[in-house]
């Protein structure tokens, strides 16, 4: 993660976060500011204070939400994202085999394929949302899908 590298990477837990990775990440969700890691107000970390500031500029302390997208141009049905999703795994045994969760869909699924497309189907059970430390940094549905058709941000 971009934001991560300029972080003092100490895991001092002075800003009150569990290390510098879950600093990083709500520094990108707006949760906090730069000034809240109070490393990053020592001279010695004066160049990547500034680099930070830079890089967020404006949007500083402004919340985002986390946003899945799947690109129903570049999807082709595959299915990877739904086998290899962590919490398909947890909640749809048949899944950990590669085979389709069973319909309807478990409560915690997040994604399923529908008539030849994934869909994303409930944001709010991601590990992006919902874990802690670096759960929270999961990308595994975009990482794995070959069309590039998941992008994962914050807007």
């Amino acid at each position: 993660m971009e934001l991560y590298k300029f972080l003092p990477k100490t895991n001092c837990k002075k800003c009150g976060k569990p290390t510098c990775m879950a600093f990083a990440l709500d520094l990108l969700q707006g949760k906090v500011k730069i000034d809240d890691c109070p490393p990053l107000l020592e001279p010695k970390y004066q160049k990547q204070y500034a680099s930070l500031k830079e890089l967020i500029g404006s949007e500083e302390g402004q919340q985002k939400e986390l946003r899945i997208n799947i690109d129903s141009d570049l999807c082709d049905g595959c299915g990877i994202c739904v086998t290899v999703c962590p919490v398909n795994a947890r909640y749809c045994p048949p899944s950990l085999s590669g085979k389709a969760p069973d319909y309807p869909p478990e409560k915690h699924q997040l994604f399923q394929v529908k008539s030849g497309k994934c869909e994303l189907l409930k944001i709010e059970y991601c590990r992006r949302i919902e874990a802690e430390g670096r759960e929270r940094e999961c990308r595994v549905c975009e990482t794995y899908c070959p069309r590039e058709a998941i992008k994962i941000e914050y807007v």
